[in-house]
């Protein structure tokens, strides 16, 4: 593959973590050199990287002595449903996160469930479609792990990520397959540089999938499903950009 990679091309368009930032990932389709970073090989990004790459290869870890020291939010940084605010409110002390779909054993877990469980905790590099990146440390319940005790069916082929908030009354959600489902380092995060995650950054659950672009790190997560296809769901194409600015599923780096 050529060596003009997604990260690095992406990293000559910003100024670095914690550097001189734009406006915002919903503006991101204004910037052509972006949107083709977005088009590069539409159906050779995913099948061809992962002919040449190990499917379960790490996604580099950092020293905390890297951690920036602004990780900015972006996006919707509160979600606009009475529901989620009420959540806020409270602590998030009645929220569960449901998973289900194709599954044996619908789940139904508290913040305090998922915390108790086995956590998994990464320092990494969030690299966003705007240009700009940033080292951050996520501690988080492996996906694996809550998929394994909701027992997924041979039917299943997707994880969608049913989220809190929306644009214009647009529901955000996201979705892996399951190769990315499983990898190690995609987790749940529910706390944030050894604190609590706040909720410009996704309270009380956000996804880490660390091989891929910011755009697939869906905030305010409040369902897991397994599912067969991606067609049902929003406009079939697997996510809000996906849908609404043809962003590419697969957004691997």
């Amino acid at each position: 593959m050529s060596a003009l990679t997604r990260r690095g091309l992406i990293g000559s368009l910003g100024v670095g973590a914690g550097g001189l930032l734009l406006s915002g990932c919903d503006r991101i389709a204004a910037a052509p050199k972006v949107q083709e970073v977005l088009g590069l090989g539409e159906g050779l990004t995913m099948r061809a990287q992962r002919l040449v790459t190990d499917r379960t290869a790490l996604a580099r870890e950092y020293k905390a002595s890297d951690m920036s020291p602004v990780f900015r939010t972006n996006g919707n940084t509160m979600p606009a449903s009475d529901a989620y605010q009420a959540h806020v409110r409270n602590g998030f002390a009645d929220w569960r996160l449901a998973v289900d779909g194709l599954v044996r054993r619908p789940q139904a877990l508290s913040l305090a469930q998922i915390r108790a469980m086995p956590a998994r905790t990464q320092i990494t590099r969030h690299d966003c479609v705007e240009g700009w990146s940033a080292i951050g440390k996520w501690h988080g319940l492996p996906l694996k792990l809550a998929l394994d005790a909701a027992g997924v069916l041979p039917s299943a082929r997707y994880v969608v990520f049913h989220c809190a908030d929306d644009f214009g009354g647009d529901p955000y959600y996201e979705s892996v397959d399951l190769v990315d489902a499983y990898h190690p380092q995609t987790i749940l995060a529910w706390g944030m540089n050894d604190q609590p995650l706040g909720v410009g950054h996704g309270a009380p659950l956000r996804l880490r999938l660390e091989r891929q672009l910011g755009y697939k790190q869906a905030k305010y997560v409040m369902r897991v499903e397994a599912v067969d296809s991606l067609g049902r769901i929003g406009g079939g194409k697997g996510g809000y950009w996906e849908d609404s600015a043809n962003y590419q599923w697969y957004a691997g780096i």
